[in-house]
């Protein structure tokens, strides 16, 4: 009996059983939907959850659940399709449609593997030194990271390409790894309860839907705009423009075009059809929906703790001159100056510092609260909570 034979009789078994086996049964035989987990739970979820703690607080703990359930619904039909005619996707679009968007799919997705994938070796390197093991910050601790991971993500790679062995050890391993992923940050929020550290009434009231988010900045920063005098109309515009960016950003980092490609494929490739249908839904659901809401809401959650509303970590880094901070900061203060000045882009490096230093103290705190961190710095700021040791080890593992 074929594997797909044997998952067929018990899928049909659990139904004649009832709703909590087949629940049960589906969850065993899940796998494709961690494949899509583990996809969109990358460096662009990382950086757009830390940013929206940052620019609104608690206030969008409700976009993330929205903009993964909507992408859900988009992939369930693309596999209710797939599994439903049996055919290629990419051979159905060029047949029955057109060649031109077939072709198109295809690019983009490579395209966005390539803009969306590379990057996270990135990402991982700079997690294992500075976050794990800090003997390797170094330019040979590059090296030695980055080639070790590119061998075991070959190997894991590896595995899926050798038959139906290869693809159950893939999606364990996957499974294993989204839920490190998603422990690593529940840990965190964990001990940041433990301490007393967070509002869970305003985190709760955070995930009703508000519209109001697009158009208008978090009532929390409406006092720290209205010090900045005639030019608080300027700030509150440049925020609420850059709340929709970010908004729009959360919806296009939840669901990839690549995987709109990936997922019919890796669907078809385990022999799935349209008895397969049901599983496909619940796959993509407990293995999509579940894992990215409640990492990128424990980023989010932790992130507004700590840096919501508050300047004095970025004043920190911006005396030491070092750091992804300060470039941030004074990118803001530059746009700021730039409406003010016609001519402002046109100085000197030395007229702009000094345009910077003698801008409104006002001015300056709202620039470094909304100047952008990484997840280095919500470690190192969540030290004091949850200790070094904790704080470093929990971020490092689900980066």
């Amino acid at each position: 009996m074929s594997e797909v034979d044997r998952e067929l009789q018990l899928i049909r078994a659990a139904k004649q059983k009832g709703t909590g086996a087949t629940v049960a049964t589906y969850i065993r035989l899940s796998g494709p939907g961690w494949l899509q987990g583990a996809i969109t739970l990358g460096g662009g979820s990382l950086a757009g959850a830390l940013y929206l703690g940052v620019i609104m607080g608690y206030h969008l703990m409700w976009l993330q659940p929205i903009a993964m359930i909507l992408g859900v619904i988009m992939l369930s039909a693309i596999s209710y399709v797939t599994l439903s005619t049996g055919q290629r996707p990419f051979g159905a679009i060029n047949k029955h449609i057109s060649p031109l968007l077939g072709w198109g799919w295809l690019i983009a997705s490579m395209m966005a593997n390539i803009v969306w994938c590379l990057p996270q070796f990135a990402l991982g390197t700079a997690a294992v030194k500075q976050n794990l093991i800090p003997k390797l910050n170094n330019d040979q601790g590059t090296y030695i990271v980055a080639i070790t991971l590119l061998v075991v993500a070959s190997i894991v790679v590896w595995f899926y390409n050798s038959g139906s062995w290869g693809i159950k050890l893939f999606e364990i391993i996957l499974k294993i790894m989204v839920g490190i992923v998603v422990l690593s940050f529940f840990g965190v929020v964990i001990a940041m309860t433990a301490k007393g550290a967070l509002n869970w009434g305003e985190i709760l009231s955070g995930l009703i839907p508000n519209v109001s988010t697009f158009f208008q900045p978090a009532p929390s920063l409406n006092e720290y705009i209205e010090a900045t005098g005639s030019h608080a109309d300027w700030w509150r515009t440049t925020i609420a423009n850059t709340q929709k960016d970010k908004i729009i950003t959360a919806f296009a980092t939840a669901v990839g075009i690549n995987m709109t490609f990936l997922l019919p494929y890796s669907m078809l490739r385990k022999g799935w059809g349209k008895e397969h249908r049901g599983l496909a839904i619940f796959d993509l659901s407990i293995g999509l929906i579940v894992p990215f809401v409640l990492a990128t809401g424990c980023v989010v959650i932790a992130a507004a703790s700590q840096f919501h509303g508050h300047a004095d970590d970025v004043f920190a880094i911006v005396a030491k001159g070092k750091g992804k901070e300060v470039g941030a900061f004074n990118k803001l203060l530059d746009a700021r100056l730039t409406a003010e000045f016609d001519d402002y882009n046109s100085r000197s490096e030395e007229a702009k510092t000094e345009a910077r230093t003698s801008i409104s103290d006002a001015d300056k705190r709202l620039a470094a609260m909304l100047a952008e961190r990484d997840n280095l710095a919500l470690a190192n700021t969540l030290e004091p909570l949850v200790g070094k040791r904790v704080a470093q080890t929990l971020f490092g593992v689900g980066v």
